[in-house]
């Protein structure tokens, strides 16, 4: 334990084992920051991870516009107090980091899912989505949410496939009658 706090204080996480007051609300205000911006967050139990894995799950998130934090759980509540995260403050309980998508509401579930595959320690506890609380069980179904390019191509395609189709309906009857005239002049000219 203490050769993990004094490897997250070579990170920069850890500047003192307790807080002064000031430092506390700045954490408080980040948070609170973070929440007013966020999509969705995810609560993940991390206990067991080395300080090289947190480093590559944080980079992992950056690279998709994601933020991860630790915080202390009286802190967290004290953040989402008065956000639509102020219903996972029963479910924040244990060493737990937070995930934030901002843009992408999958895209934090997306990086919890992957990582979790190849580290087991990464246990989801809870997940906000749109003001309320979903079981963990539930990550599965927010990283298969497409992005946001890519529901707009769903949607497009949506609106496509009706034109498209009655395009098509409509040219299968000239298409038959070009196609009999051709081989009608090919009949003729091989006779």
């Amino acid at each position: 334990m203490v050769q993990t706090l004094w490897a997250w204080a070579k990170l920069g996480e850890i500047t003192n084992m307790s807080l002064n007051f000031t430092q506390k609300q700045a954490v408080v205000s980040e948070v609170n920051e973070l929440a007013a911006k966020a999509e969705t967050t995810i609560a993940a139990e991390y206990i067991g991870l080395s300080v090289g894995q947190m480093t590559e799950l944080r980079a992992k998130a950056r690279e998709q516009g994601v933020s991860v934090r630790v915080v202390k759980n009286t802190l967290a509540r004290r953040a989402f107090e008065g956000t639509e995260f102020e219903c996972i403050n029963e479910s924040l309980k244990g060493p737990l980091l937070l995930v934030f998508s901002n843009e992408d509401p999958g895209a934090g579930a997306r990086i919890v899912q992957d990582f979790s595959k190849e580290n087991e320690k990464l246990v989801t506890r809870a997940i906000v989505l749109s003001g309320k609380l979903r079981p963990a069980e539930d990550l599965a179904i927010l990283a298969k949410m497409p992005t946001l390019d890519g529901a707009r191509a769903q949607f497009l395609s949506v609106l496509k496939a009706p034109q498209t189709n009655l395009v098509k309906v409509l040219a299968a009857p000239s298409g038959q009658f070009v196609r009999v005239l051709s081989a009608y002049a090919t009949e003729q000219a091989s006779a």
